[in-house]
């Protein structure tokens, strides 16, 4: 039986989720809430048979399996708590801007036993589930280095370019070391004339010595999106905007050498966000939700607070 959905926020990444909810056949999409007329129209062109509200109160939340929350991230946290009290409850990246909120909202989940998953798109992308199976079985050798450059981004108002480019470091980060950094240092700046910080160079220090420099920033001519990990007998370069060839393998010829050897590794290209729904779907259904256990959310939180 189809798992009951509804949308909140149909904006510019509600559309994406939506398309996945929709070519799944665990879920069915009772519900499209937005507060603007223009973003309503859009989604009955797509969905002209679901149920179409500008207020998310006027549903019945105990009637809906997963609530998905797309909304501009200042609206996270009271949208969040409203629907984790009577369902599950999906949302975009950053869960809150606040690590108290962020602490609600993991205890209110745990209270109302209603599932809380968020969308940090690249922990469930093949390339980076690759890196973490190389990590785990010390495949190089020594992780030293870790270089993330991630650039270019709709300019946001609500939130700077840490909380929305960062984010995505952060739980990669976390996601594949399992820990959090010892040191943090970080400098941001405005080179455009808005409110926010639009561009960040970050550099953190975790156990073994291992260093990470990340450069965000939403202003560039260039869409850029390349983490590079150096290992000691190899580099892996990951560039998520490349269609098929996202990972590249160089490995030493030598010790003392600067020959590389090229390798193009298999590994799945399903869409990230596809696997996310597939994963969304098995944690409701079996009541488990192994990767945002161990306080994963409060963790990721409390680096974007302290860069």
């Amino acid at each position: 039986m189809s798992l009951k959905v509804a949308i909140i926020g149909y904006g510019y990444w509600g559309p994406k989720l939506t398309r996945n909810i929709q070519n799944s056949n665990d879920f069915r999409i009772d519900y499209i809430i937005d507060t603007s007329n223009k973003n309503l129209e859009n989604a009955k062109k797509n969905f002209p048979i679901t149920k179409f509200h500008n207020d998310y109160k006027k549903l019945d939340p105990s009637k809906i399996d997963l609530v998905v929350i797309s909304t501009p991230t200042i609206t996270h946290f009271k949208i969040a708590k409203y629907f984790l009290n009577h369902t599950n409850v999906l949302i975009e990246k950053p869960l809150a801007l606040r690590l108290k909120d962020v602490i609600y909202l993991e205890k209110l989940s745990v209270k109302k036993k209603n599932q809380l998953f968020v969308d940090y798109p690249f922990i469930f992308s093949g390339s980076i589930n690759y890196i973490k199976n190389v990590i785990k079985k010390n495949k190089y050798g020594k992780l030293i280095e870790i270089e993330s450059f991630r650039e270019q981004a709709p300019i946001r108002k609500d939130s700077d370019v840490v909380w929305d480019l960062g984010v995505h470091d952060i739980s990669i980060l976390r996601y594949l070391l399992n820990s959090n950094p010892k040191k943090i240092s970080s400098h941001k700046y405005n080179t455009a004339k808005i409110s926010k910080k639009d561009t960040a160079y970050i550099n953190l220090e975790y156990k073994k010595d291992l260093k990470v420099f990340i450069k965000n920033s939403w202003i560039s001519p260039l869409k850029i999106r390349i983490i590079k990990f150096k290992f000691e007998k190899g580099i892996i370069i990951c560039d998520e905007n490349e269609p098929i060839y996202k990972l590249k393998v160089f490995t030493k010829q030598k010790t003392q050498s600067s020959l590389y050897k090229l390798e193009l590794p298999e590994f799945d290209l399903s869409e990230p966000l596809s696997n996310l729904i597939n994963y969304v779907s098995k944690s409701i259904r079996s009541k488990t939700n192994k990767i945002f256990k161990n306080n994963f959310n409060i963790d990721i939180t409390k680096v974007l607070e302290k860069i």
